[in-house]
């Protein structure tokens, strides 16, 4: 990690459904103190509603969001890049902090079952956000 504001990155295959909560929480939660971005290796078109719908209960509005390819730029401008899911997709350059989350995939999932994944991805983004990037 640099002095400067860390830059993490958050991938998925969609960038539709885990990677936006989690976008959303380390905004959210992160209080300016991180830069955030989020890609996907095969965007959709559009948010998965039921994840915009289990983050507006947590009161954060990822409703405006897009999915985006994820490109070499984007993990090369990140300190610290996480996956879930995306298998081999993401480049690989020395430096980096790599982790991989194991979470299920919130696609076609019903509410309860994204509300689990999100509540998940809380917990890891809380813990992340402690080391990288401490409150004063």
């Amino acid at each position: 990690m640099t002095t400067e504001k860390p830059a993490v990155l958050f991938v998925c295959v969609h960038n539709a459904g885990r990677s936006q909560m989690a976008a959303g929480y380390l905004r959210e939660l992160g209080g300016g103190r991180v830069d955030v971005l989020s890609a996907g290796s095969e965007p959709k078109d559009q948010i998965n509603p039921v994840a915009v719908e289990a983050m507006a209960e947590e009161g954060i509005d990822i409703a405006g969001n897009t999915p985006k390819i994820l490109t070499v730029d984007a993990v090369k401008e990140s300190d610290v890049v996480i996956t879930m899911g995306c298998g081999d997709a993401c480049p690989i350059f020395p430096g980096k902090r790599y982790e991989d989350w194991e979470l299920e995939d919130p696609a076609g999932k019903s509410i309860e079952t994204v509300r689990r994944v999100r509540d998940d991805i809380r917990g890891r983004v809380e813990a992340l956000l402690a080391e990288i990037a401490p409150a004063a």
